[in-house]
This record gives structure tokens, sequence and C-alpha cells, in this order.
């Protein structure tokens, strides 16, 4: 029987990390569901074993260096190695205008979606590379190349997300390392019905938002030998919404919303 791969996903308590999770549960992988949140990252590893597969909980926060580290060191001692890691964690908001936005709410965001993923890529790499073999995949976002309003640290986290996505690539592929991302599109996660889903998908070419399961396969695709020269890259997975030109009236978030200029003469009056 083939021995199965240990596949660490990150931020899998809910959402697209856990259909992630799930559906390499449901491929016969050995899967670590971690999440900040313990009780939901159990409840997806009980999910995932009562449907036939194999799966533990690790909770950590990944913005924690040590904390990521005592997981994979706790990773090695039960499976000894780690094959493929999903860096899913990361925080969406709060939504704050870049005038609005102070350091803790860049720091946080940073460190989260940013820092976090590198700690954890750092730990994945140094095994993978003795291993001569793995493969890490990203989560992106349209806000990395594009744009969203009151979203400035979210996306330039992303951003950074791809930028690290394709230097690995380049530094790990000599130790047989593969390194992708994915970029979903607009993605809900609440579990709206599949007319809610296309009531909110008008703007969308395949007119349906998607969902966190849309994910799932793309991301068993990148991690599979079918994918075996694939490296680098980032995938879209958006029902072909920036593949489109729209126009900024349809944004959520107009100039007319912008905070007003208060009668400051410095950042630091700003920040308290």
């Amino acid at each position: 029987m083939e021995q199965r791969r240990v596949v660490i996903v990150t931020g899998a308590g809910n959402g697209i990390g856990r259909a992630i999770a799930e559906r390499f549960g449901a491929e016969g992988d050995q899967v670590v569901v971690n999440d900040v949140d313990g009780g939901a990252a159990q409840a997806v590893a009980n999910t995932i074993s009562a449907a036939g597969g194999a799966a533990i909980s690790h909770p950590a926060d990944i913005s924690d260096v040590k904390a990521v580290a005592d997981m994979f060191g706790a990773v090695l001692d039960q499976f000894g190695t780690v094959d493929v890691l999903v860096n899913n964690a990361g925080l969406v908001g709060p939504m704050l205008h870049f005038l609005d936005g102070d350091e803790a709410w860049f720091r946080k965001i940073i460190d989260v979606n940013l820092m976090g993923t590198i700690w954890c890529c750092r730990q994945a790499g140094h095994i993978m590379a003795r291993n001569g073999h793995g493969v890490i995949i990203n989560m992106s976002s349209g806000g990395a190349t594009r744009a969203h309003r009151q979203f400035t640290a979210y996306d330039a986290t992303k951003g950074g997300i791809e930028a690290l996505t394709r230097a690995m690539a380049i530094d790990l592929g000599p130790y047989g390392v593969r390194v992708n991302a994915l970029m979903p599109g607009s993605v809900d996660t609440s579990g709206r019905t599949l007319d809610e889903l296309v009531a909110n998908g008008a703007d969308i070419p395949l007119e349906r938002q998607g969902t966190a399961v849309d994910l799932a396969g793309p991301a068993v695709f990148l991690a599979s030998a079918d994918a075996g020269y694939v490296t680098g890259d980032i995938l879209r997975v958006d029902g072909g919404l920036l593949s489109q030109q729209r126009s900024a009236t349809v944004d959520i978030c107009p100039p007319s919303g912008f905070p007003v200029i208060a009668d400051v003469k410095s950042v630091a009056e700003l920040d308290g």
C-alpha cells in the first residue's frame, strides 16, 4: 500500500482551509489540521476521520515563530516528515482606509498573513529539501496584483506572498521542492444557497460566487504528480473575475465613504 503523504493545512478550522483539508483527507493523505482555534481544528480533524480519512489537529498561531517551530517539531516526532504544506491561514480585516490604519493594524495583518507564511515555509522548506521532494502551496488574492479599497495592509501581504512564492520556487527547485500559490476570487464561506451564489455573482463571468470547495481540487492538483513540472506559478480560481475590465462604480467602498482629513500636525497625533 502506498504510504500516505503528510499534509499540513494552516487556518483549516473553517472556510477554504477546511475544504482543502477535507479533500486531502478524502484523497487518502494524513492531514494535520492547524488553526489558532483549537476546537475548530479538532472538529475538522474529527470530520475527516469520521469520513474514513486520517487526521490530527494542532492548534497554533502561525504569527508566533516558536509556535510554528513547535508544531512542525510535533509533526516530525509523530510522522517523521512533511510532504505538503498549504499556507491558508490569514486575516482579511478589519477594513480600514490607509489614512486610518495605525501601527497595530498593519503589524497584525502583516505578521499573520506574510510573516506567518514565511515561518511555516521556512520550517517546511528545510524538511522537504532534506527529503529531496515536497510541495508548498501559498494563498494569494486578486489584491496581490490589483487592489481593494480599504485593504492596503491585506493587499500588501498578498503581493508579498506572490513574490515569496516565485523567489522560493527558484531557491528550492534544485532540492526537488515545488512552490505555487492559489488565487481565490470572490468566495463565499458562509454556506449560501446556489441561488444566493448566483445573485451575488452577477459581475463574475461564470455568474456565481465561488465556494470553499472550488479551491480544494486545484490545491490537490498542485500537490499531485500531474503538476510535477509546475512551480513558481499563481493559479487563479476566480470564475474569470480578473479577466474582465470592471468599472470602479461597482466597488463597495466609494470615495464618498473615505475619512475626512483631521486637522492634525503629524501621524503621531493620529496614532494617539
